[in-house]
């Protein structure tokens, strides 16, 4: 199928155009490049630098490009971010959104696969967290991404559109072959914050809370391979030739690891040792944020490939170690 990724030149992005092509697709890739790399394009993989807004532009590309069915990965995601500049998160992760969405309709383009968040959850009261758990989101990024999964409902209601959400816990790891990795700018996710403490690029890293009702007292999270995360999205394809279908899945591996996992997986693999500072907790962090991915293994036939954090940290540290300053952009 000739896929649009929206996004396909940022993090998850960009090993889904990889394992596009080697599903035998044709992707094709709308990204602005505002936090995309054109380092991290697939060769031979065309790109359309807009922005998915633009209704026009996204109309012209659905159209000459004859897209069956349109990927979404180009949402802000800072947390953090998204409480002091809540317009920011809006416009783009709610309001660009529909724009692309109203583009696809009036184009024909009828299937339709979101990056969706375990941020919708909030604080959930039970673990593992299923797709059934009721969804309260804490903080302007988590609602953003809840609303464009309710605006999907009711337009897969009203105009037979087929979607598919995805609820990510946390993505990490690079492609195996340490050619395309992660590169934030800020970067404020844990498994490359700990690389670059090891390799000397920072002096230390900052562990929020260690007295959490946890087994080190550390909170724990639900790490899963960006690869994994890609394949699930492309399993899913068969299951949007009914109109007005929907879907949700929760991706994570249903092993939660300490933060504190983390740093040691990242000291054994690299051979180097994490300054640590340990620091009070930070607001709105839930001690344990872990998925029941069942459905997904049972609808989608997914497999993990990388059960564990060390496997993930290993894919990172070849991507982290052999391009010390990302893809050098920046």
């Amino acid at each position: 199928m000739n896929v649009l990724v929206v996004g396909g030149a940022g993090y998850i992005g960009s090993h889904c155009v990889r394992q596009l092509v080697a599903a035998g697709h044709r992707p094709v890739v709308l990204d602005n490049l505002v936090y995309g790399h054109r380092g991290a394009l697939t060769p031979g993989v065309k790109l359309h630098e807009g922005n998915l807004g633009d209704e026009a532009f996204v109309g012209r590309v659905l159209r000459e490009e004859k897209i069956h069915v349109v990927m979404h990965f180009a949402a802000y995601c800072y947390v953090g971010e998204s409480v002091t500049a809540p317009m920011k998160y809006y416009f783009n992760n709610v309001v660009a959104t529909l724009h692309l969405l109203n583009a696809m309709l009036d184009a024909g383009v009828k299937k339709f696969v979101f990056s969706s968040t375990c941020a919708t959850f909030g604080t959930p009261a039970v673990l593992p967290i299923h797709e059934s758990t009721p969804q309260a989101p804490i903080n302007p990024y988590g609602q953003t991404k809840l609303d464009i999964e309710h605006a999907l409902k009711a337009l897969a209601h009203a105009s037979g559109l087929s979607f598919a959400a995805f609820r990510y816990f946390n993505a990490a790891g690079a492609a195996e072959d340490g050619t395309i990795g992660e590169d934030h700018h800020p970067e404020t996710h844990l498994i490359p914050v700990a690389i670059d403490v090891a390799c000397g690029r920072r002096p230390h890293i900052e562990l929020f809370g260690t007295d959490y009702p946890t087994p080190d007292g550390t909170c724990l999270r639900d790490y899963v391979h960006v690869d994994d995360l890609s394949r699930a999205h492309i399993a899913v394809f068969d299951k949007l030739a009914t109109p007005g279908a929907q879907f949700f899945y929760n991706l994570g591996t249903g092993r939660p690891t300490s933060n504190r996992e983390v740093i040691r997986a990242v000291e054994k693999i690299t051979g180097k040792p994490v300054n640590v500072i340990e620091s009070p907790r930070r607001a709105g962090d839930p001690a344990a944020l872990y998925a029941d991915s069942t459905r997904a293994k049972t609808e989608l036939g997914w497999k993990v490939k990388f059960p564990d954090i060390e496997s993930i940290v290993a894919t990172a540290w070849r991507w982290h170690s052999t391009h010390p300053r990302g893809y050098a952009d920046r």
